[in-house]
């Protein structure tokens, strides 16, 4: 919700560029006396600082460039595929069972929530064809992350060490895109967007965050799921703040199968 009032005075990839290095600082500024350093092992941190140049930085890209040709709701629509490819990846790479009902929980969980993105017919926005290769690109990344989290977790177990390395590897890529695509650093900025995008940036990583200590402590294909519930909070923060998003059947369905899914992840 924040994002969306700060991009209303600057743009997306320049305020990518405040949103994970302002993360990234506060995470080194938190990291001596949060991270076991004792425990600290080489090639897990070569893990998350990998991951680091795929999320949240090339994602980040791809989500913003897809919301740029084929609209937020289709582009987020796609995107909410990101669970089945983790549950996907975890099942070959982890070797992780997926029981009945907790395929059809994800099912559902999948469902809702793209009803919840889809657009009304005055959203509609027509797009070329290849640019479904956008936000299927990002969904695809989002869902290899997690299993490659745990499988660096299983070498240091420490959440907050995976979000340091990998924030750090995203705000470098994300500075110097910024600094490529607009010729140097902007002269003038407009500081309450700066702020804002600072705020997103520090809400995101702590997202991040809370997800890698979930996977530390179960599996992909359910926390992968429930993370994907996010639309959620973004649809009941958006009518209690902005009241802008009707409650009509299509909403109302959608949030009645992603929380039936919920209830079948959890049970399963």
């Amino acid at each position: 919700m924040l994002a969306q009032i700060a991009l209303r005075d600057m743009p997306a990839w320049l305020g990518a560029a405040f949103s994970v290095p302002s993360s990234a600082l506060l995470l080194w500024c938190l990291a001596p006396f949060v991270i076991d350093w004792p425990a600290f092992d080489a090639s897990a941190m070569a893990i998350f600082a990998a991951i680091g140049f795929f999320y949240p930085a090339t994602v980040t890209l791809l989500s913003f460039e897809s919301n740029r040709v084929m609209g937020p709701h289709v582009a987020g629509s796609i995107g909410n595929l990101a669970p089945l490819f983790a549950v996907l990846f975890a099942i070959l790479v982890l070797g992780e069972a997926l029981l009945p009902w907790q395929a059809v929980g994800i099912a559902a969980v999948v469902g809702g929530v793209m009803l919840l993105s889809q657009p009304a017919e005055r959203d509609a926005v027509r797009w070329p064809i290849w640019a479904i290769a956008l936000p299927l690109a990002a969904a695809v990344i989002r869902g290899a992350t997690q299993p490659a989290i745990k499988l660096g977790m299983a070498l240091w177990q420490d959440a907050f060490a995976a979000a340091l390395f990998g924030y750090t590897v995203s705000a470098a890529v994300l500075v110097s895109v910024a600094l490529l695509r607009g010729g140097g650093w902007p002269r003038q900025l407009e500081r309450r967007a700066v702020l804002r995008f600072v705020g997103v940036g520090i809400g995101h990583s702590a997202g991040a965050l809370l997800m890698y200590v979930a996977l530390g402590l179960g599996p992909v294909t359910l926390v992968a799921p429930l993370v994907a519930t996010y639309p959620l909070a973004t649809l009941a923060l958006g009518f209690i703040l902005l009241r802008h998003e009707p409650i009509g059947l299509r909403i109302a369905a959608g949030v009645g199968v992603t929380l039936a899914g919920v209830v079948l992840l959890i049970l399963g």
